[in-house]
């Protein structure tokens, strides 16, 4: 059990920990594929190339360590984290071989220091820890097994339906293998969706939202073809080699950022993809409160790299809303129905924003999504009513 002792002893560390920074993590990972290369079937490798996943897990390491006294604190963190571990469908078994590399490496990068005290307070906080997540997973896959049409772990799915929605977008539709019933979900939430693309040693797993209001039977993901830095592995396989009749396998939808019930005025702001999961709840409110209030926000690059935009103007027609757009490039071509802005965001050009009232939900960049939280904030728009969804490792505003 984890004593005051213990605890005093994890947190002395944590300045040796920021100290280091994320070399313990790349040092950690590294270990780890090496001795269970295995694992590679799980992490996205492509977050591994660009930091964003030793990042994010130094982060995390560095934040529970800190407040290992009061986990509670970390409460929203943790979910999130337990989320996307069951996208991935990480397993209770899986950690005692993440705590094995994690001492190891500690023991390794920090020889003088990790005497055998210091190890025994680290081997029990890292089973608090893991015993967290375990628990917090658990509630999440039963809930996910336990719904109408819910199941646990991967299930076969089939490409019904591939289309484009924007120059670099195309929606993509599933439907079960066995024809069965499918799980609810919360407008915002993703799903986890599993394939193997040819010359890939490794599955690989990606979280994609889910781009529109519940449809019966089936799922839809809308997926951005990346191809800045390193070409998005999966994203250019969906885009290009997978073809209606194909299958892939997919795990249940969940997600901690969600349309949250109420009739306060709404405000749905994202950039670039990150429109995916406020098309989802954008559609999902105008079949069930399509007297609600509702202003829709969203940046790109022209007109041609917005996607849904017709059917953004034609949801207009049957619910009350406001549709705001800001294109980066100058735009050459006719634009579409709504308030239009050159260059980048700015919520003061749009004055009737509920700002004392209202509802915030925000997706795009992090960069582009902490210069909106901040300038919400300072506008008068308080924390607790600005939710947030990053796409890939978690990581805060």
């Amino acid at each position: 059990m984890l004593s005051q002792r213990h605890t005093d002893i994890v947190k002395s560390t944590v300045p040796l920990l920021e100290e280091a920074g994320p070399a313990v993590t790349d040092h950690f990972y590294r270990r780890m594929f090496s001795h269970n290369p295995e694992l590679k079937h799980i992490f996205n490798q492509s977050n591994q190339h660009s930091g964003r996943q030793q990042f994010a897990l130094f982060s995390a390491i560095a934040a529970y360590a800190k407040h290992l006294d009061t986990p509670q604190v970390l409460a929203e963190m943790v979910d999130r984290i337990a989320n996307k571990h069951t996208s991935l469908n990480i397993r209770s078994e899986h950690y005692p071989i993440v705590g094995q590399h994690l001492i190891a490496t500690l023991q390794e990068l920090l020889p003088e220091q990790f005497t055998a005290e210091v190890q025994q307070a680290w081997e029990l906080a890292y089973q608090q820890l893991a015993d967290i997540f375990i628990r917090r997973e658990g509630e999440i896959y039963l809930a996910s097994s336990s719904s109408a049409g819910g199941w646990s772990g991967g299930r076969e799915f089939v490409l019904t339906a591939k289309r484009p929605e924007s120059e670099l977008v195309s929606s993509f539709v599933f439907v079960p293998q066995d024809r069965g019933a499918v799980a609810a979900y919360k407008p915002g939430q993703y799903i986890g969706i599993e394939v193997q693309p040819e010359g890939c040693e490794f599955r690989q797993i990606r979280q994609y939202s889910l781009s529109s209001a519940a449809l019966a039977g089936q799922y839809q993901i809308s997926v951005k073809r990346e191809m800045n830095g390193r070409p998005g592995v999966v994203s250019n396989y969906l885009h290009d080699d997978l073809a209606v009749g194909d299958r892939v396998v997919l795990y249940p939808p969940v997600g901690d950022f969600y349309l949250h019930p109420g009739e306060q005025p709404l405000v749905l702001i994202s950039a670039g993809v990150g429109v995916t999961p406020m098309q989802a709840i954008l559609e999902h409110v105008c079949q069930q409160q399509p007297g609600r209030e509702v202003h829709f926000l969203h940046a790109c690059e022209n007109p041609q790299q917005h996607s849904f935009a017709a059917r953004q103007h034609n949801i207009k027609k049957d619910m009350n809303l406001s549709l705001h757009y800001w294109y980066r490039q100058p735009v050459t071509q006719e634009q579409p129905e709504g308030s239009c802005y050159s260059g980048l965001m700015d919520i003061a050009e749009v004055a009737d924003l509920p700002r004392q009232q209202g509802e915030f939900y925000i997706c795009g960049p992090v960069p582009f999504m902490s210069v909106i939280r901040q300038q919400l904030l300072a506008a008068g728009v308080t924390a607790e009513r600005i939710h947030y969804e990053v796409f890939g490792p978690h990581q805060g505003l």
